[in-house]
């Protein structure tokens, strides 16, 4: 049979661990022998980032505004622990975060179904797709430790250099600090991303701050939301019969918990962050859910919304056997390849990606799934499959569509 052929690249991410096994899997087992796959091709992994003083990350970054679609593998984001373990120059920061914020997007994480592995929340009959903005708070923060008695003040220095100054607190021994930001720019483009999206896929759209608490930071992203929604989007929400709301965080929660799924659920970028790693394991798996980053010019990256599977990766190392899921991973090459089908009119590319997560959901729903899996599916006799033979009994499924 004849390879698909692709016009232009895909921008490819390598990664850190795991999962950078299983994307070599995935890519000899699933996509080469059908694809004549293009991609322009970036090492993200800790050793590469560390020796290009995280340059690469950039790169990747501006690869994907030129080409439009990027598919990413999982990284590492270094702690103290990582600095030795890998000799770090620096604590280098999140690709993510770096990534995100040179291109401006939001990023939506939605649960993937399947049957047999039924939600611990027992009335989510629905996805519930995370929208997490994608640029500042604690993912761009400034931090001190304080080494004693002292005062911290938060000043904001104007061009013609007037000063605003307010007292953070008067410290009376060693303690912390950390300053965070974002931008109006940023925060506009999460809002229209998500009424965009929600607009695009006919789900309401909830959004949660705290700004009982935060009173302008918090209250900064409310007020933005809320006035773009009355200027541009409120007759378009009401003709498609889909409803906004804001509510507080905590309050959100508390509904989430109770609603029956199939709405998107915007938070910052923090909240997003934990919301969506709740979400995904609720509804089954870590491993189970996609993640696709946004930008407001229409460019895409897909990854999977986990990360690098460290304690499979030592075991692996060993030479001990491992069962990591991969169907998050798989799904990334999925949607990216869908993507980029789509934006250069290839069918068949688009084809392949829709029969690709068809055969990952079929060979699961058949009784053969990771451990991870296992563990909780209602499905009776499954097989347990290893890393690399559920990959290529996705690729048996493949090729009997």
């Amino acid at each position: 049979m004849e390879k698909i052929r692709m016009t232009t690249p895909l921008v490819e991410m390598d990664g850190d661990e795991m999962t950078r096994i299983l994307w070599k899997m995935i890519k000899e087992e699933l996509l080469l022998p059908y694809i004549d796959l293009k991609t322009e091709y970036y090492d993200l992994g800790l050793e590469y980032r560390n020796e290009t003083n995280d340059q690469v990350t950039v790169d990747s970054a501006e690869a994907t505004k030129k080409y439009g679609v990027a598919v990413k593998c999982a990284t590492i984001t270094p702690n103290a622990a990582r600095m030795t373990e890998y000799h770090l120059k620096e604590m280098w920061k999140s690709p993510n975060g770096t990534i995100r914020a040179a291109l401006d997007g939001t990023v939506f994480r939605t649960p993937i179904i399947v049957r047999g592995i039924e939600p611990c929340v027992k009335n989510w009959e629905k996805p519930i797709t995370l929208a997490r903005h994608a640029y500042g708070d604690v993912y761009k923060n400034t931090e001190i430790k304080v080494p004693g008695a002292g005062k911290a003040e938060l000043v904001f220095t104007a061009k013609d250099g007037t000063e605003i100054r307010e007292t953070i607190h008067e410290f009376k021994g060693p303690g912390i600090l950390q300053g965070i930001h974002n931008t109006d720019e940023s925060i506009t483009s999460f809002a229209k991303a998500c009424f965009n999206y929600a607009l695009d896929t006919k789900q309401d759209l909830w959004f949660a701050t705290k700004d009982t608490i935060s009173k302008k930071y918090d209250h900064n992203f409310k007020d933005i939301f809320q006035d773009i929604y009355e200027k541009e989007y409120e007759s378009k929400f009401k003709e498609s019969g889909i409803e906004y709301f804001y509510t507080l965080i905590d309050d959100a929660v508390a509904r989430v918990m109770k609603a029956k799924g199939g709405f998107i659920w915007a938070c910052k970028n923090y909240d997003g962050d934990v919301m969506s790693d709740m979400v995904s394991s609720a509804f089954g798996s870590l491993a189970m859910m996609t993640s696709v980053l946004v930008s407001p010019s229409g460019v895409y990256e897909y990854e999977a919304a986990h990360g690098t599977v460290q304690r499979h990766y030592y075991k692996h190392l060993k030479g001990e056997e491992t069962s990591t899921n991969s169907v998050a991973t798989i799904f990334a090459w999925s949607g990216a390849l869908r993507k980029r089908g789509e934006l250069d009119g290839i069918g068949e590319l688009v084809r392949f990606a829709d029969k690709l997560e068809k055969a990952t959901i079929q060979t699961i729903e058949s009784g053969k799934m990771t451990k991870d899996l296992a563990l909780i599916t209602s499905l009776k006799d499954v097989t347990v499959l290893n890393s690399e033979n559920f990959i290529k009994a996705v690729k048996e499924t493949l090729e009997s569509l």
